[in-house]
């Protein structure tokens, strides 16, 4: 256990107890324990975004909607998301809501395109237009960067590029959110941050195209895991890691607007791994000698290597990564056990964050 954990739910109940809280895409992954999260520490929680994006999704699983004023709604629809802000008047807003699939991204760029740029300045806009807002957090990627394949992290000045539509979209959403900050928030009424995340695992993620979901499809067929490049490696973590330090972010620029800014949140270096390494310890906590299979068909451009240098949130927040990346699988692992067995899956999810927090 490290300390910034263990002192941290505290705060979170005594900060988000009562607080109005809107979040866009509350029916995805990485949304759906957001908000649980939000839920947990007694916030008034409203959600905005499409229908979830999987069937089975983690939003359903867990009776979510039952839990919180679940609004579905398109963020490229200005109008609707207007009304929804005038009729919540939310104290701090947090934008997860993204087409947020690489491969689809070739597939759809214009879709891309208008639901990562043009939705982030819609809720920009309703922010700037809503008095009650004193916090807002736009979670983008790692793949903001200019990705010059490099060995070390990026860091947060480090120039914005993304390649493929997808993360270039991203880039833009960032950069759509500095000239608003610059534009409209200059004199401090709202506090105006964005966080670049690597990757996630965790229990409920059900996407295409993401390793964990497809090592569990799998396991759960009693099949072997295909990998089309074993060799990338990318920055991995749990996903109430980056949650958590969502939170803080959005406490801590609403009490005071100095810790507003650009953050990235991700592992420690030895928790970037490659794609066979992290499937080698999703067969070892699986069990049942599971093994994957190297098969690369071809497809568009994927980075090879990314790393973010996460100096600045350790130094602003104190903060330490709770989990290294074994401890991420078999969390995820455990979960996804527990699913399958038909197990009161908001039980499971609280007795993780609960976990997570002890």
């Amino acid at each position: 256990m490290n300390d910034w954990t263990s002192l941290k739910w505290k705060e979170f109940s005594e900060f988000y107890g009562g607080k109005k809280v809107l979040l866009t895409g509350h029916t995805g992954f990485k949304g759906s324990w957001l908000s649980r999260m939000l839920l947990k520490a007694g916030a008034v929680v409203t959600g905005y975004s499409l229908e979830p994006p999987t069937d089975p999704s983690l939003f359903d699983i867990a009776g979510l909607s039952y839990e919180m004023n679940s609004i579905i709604g398109d963020i490229r629809d200005l109008d609707h998301l207007k009304k929804v802000f005038e009729e919540t008047k939310p104290e701090i807003v947090f934008h997860l809501a993204a087409q947020p699939i690489v491969r689809d991204s070739y597939k759809e760029p214009v879709y891309t395109y208008e639901t990562n740029v043009m939705g982030t300045v819609h809720i920009l806009e309703c922010v700037r237009l809503t008095p009650s807002v004193k916090s807002f957090l736009n979670i983008t990627t790692d793949k903001v960067y200019e990705n010059k394949e490099w060995e070390y992290g990026y860091r947060e000045n480090d120039p914005l590029d993304g390649y493929d539509p997808y993360s270039n979209s991203k880039s833009c959403s960032e950069l759509v959110t500095h000239s608003y900050a610059k534009s409209f928030f200059a004199q401090g009424q709202t506090a105006i941050s964005t966080s670049r995340a690597g990757n996630v695992i965790g229990g409920g993620d059900f996407a295409n195209d993401r390793i964990i979901p497809d090592c569990i499809r799998a396991a759960s067929k009693k099949q072997e895991i295909i990998l089309r490049n074993p060799h990338s490696t990318r920055p991995y973590q749990h996903v109430l890691e980056p949650l958590a330090i969502y939170m803080t972010i959005a406490m801590r620029q609403y009490e005071d607007i100095k810790y507003q800014g650009y953050y990235n949140v991700g592992p420690d270096d030895k928790d970037c791994v490659t794609t066979g390494d992290l499937t080698d310890l999703f067969c070892q906590a699986w069990g049942d000698g599971l093994s994957w299979i190297n098969r690369f068909e071809g497809g568009p451009h994927e980075a090879n290597f990314l790393k973010l240098d996460c100096s600045r949130v350790k130094s602003v927040f104190g903060w330490t990564p709770r989990y290294g990346v074994k401890e991420a699988v078999e969390k995820t692992v455990q979960w996804a056990k527990a699913y399958l067995d038909g197990a009161d899956m908001l039980e499971v999810m609280d007795r993780q964050i609960e976990e997570f927090f002890a």
